[in-house]
């Protein structure tokens, strides 16, 4: 272990490494962390307040992470930030710790690929195997589904959700939410299509996407209204069996109270 510390790294005795954890050159960890086997931290990061890491995760140089809530509520409350497994987070990267409003936990699943400069704050729940590019800024509260991509220097509005398998355009305005599946851009996000590229990618058969595309178009062109779109969905889910579990995650999402879903 001693060999995977550079000399001018400072580890709070508090701290907590597994196994084959790396800490570069001038990087900071603090009292509270807990960083899983074979993580790599970088030269020039800081990884402060209660926070938990997970395994084989790299952040590269001067990342932030687990800093206090950029929330003027924010009175020093015990809050934390949990990582998965197998994440990049690149240059800049900072993640904050939740705060007592919220559910008190800022969290990022596995496997995500975090680029420069992100901001992802307090309470964000962020799912597994995304891309999040560069300079995206999340504000607080923010839901994101697995397998989201989101395009670089795109602003989310706090409270939004954004759902699996989405795509957003970079330099995109996100102040509602965006349901599973949807593919758009702009300021405000416009949704113009199912993420057939992706869907397919993923393993999604012909059959599915094509379901996918007709419950689109029940929700963005039919001008129905959010449950009535939905009410059609679940007969869809009927009359294509194949499709069914494909459908389940949109009818779920549209299911929960938002803040609106994004109209084109």
């Amino acid at each position: 272990m001693s060999g995977l510390i550079h000399p001018t790294a400072i580890i709070s005795p508090g701290a907590q490494l597994g196994a084959n954890v790396t800490v570069g050159p001038y990087s900071l960890i603090g009292p509270n962390v807990v960083i899983g086997a074979g993580t790599v931290v970088g030269p020039h990061c800081i990884i402060d307040g209660h926070t938990t890491i997970g395994e084989n995760n790299e952040f590269y140089r001067f990342c932030s992470i687990g800093g206090m809530p950029q929330d003027k509520k924010y009175k020093g409350e015990s809050t934390r930030l949990e990582i998965g497994n197998g994440n990049m987070v690149r240059e800049y990267v900072t993640i904050n710790t939740g705060t007592v409003q919220d559910v008190g936990v800022t969290r990022v699943g596995d496997d995500n690929w975090i680029m420069a400069y992100v901001h992802i704050a307090h309470d964000c729940q962020v799912g597994s195997h995304t891309i999040i590019a560069n300079n995206v800024q999340l504000a607080g509260h923010i839901h994101i589904q697995d397998w989201a991509i989101i395009g670089g220097s795109t602003a989310a509005h706090q409270f939004v959700r954004i759902g699996a398998h989405s795509m957003v355009g970079g330099n995109s305005a996100i102040r509602q939410d965006i349901p599973p599946y949807v593919i758009g851009a702009g300021d405000p996000f416009r949704p113009v299509g199912v993420n057939t590229e992706g869907l397919s990618r993923r393993g999604y058969s012909p059959e599915a996407v094509s379901a996918l595309k007709e419950a689109y178009k029940l929700l963005f062109r039919r001008q129905l209204k959010v449950d009535e779109a939905v009410a059609q969905m679940r007969v869809l889910q009927q009359d294509r069996p194949d499709a069914a579990e494909a459908l389940q995650p949109l009818i779920d999402f549209l299911s929960v109270e938002g803040r609106g879903i994004v109209r084109p």
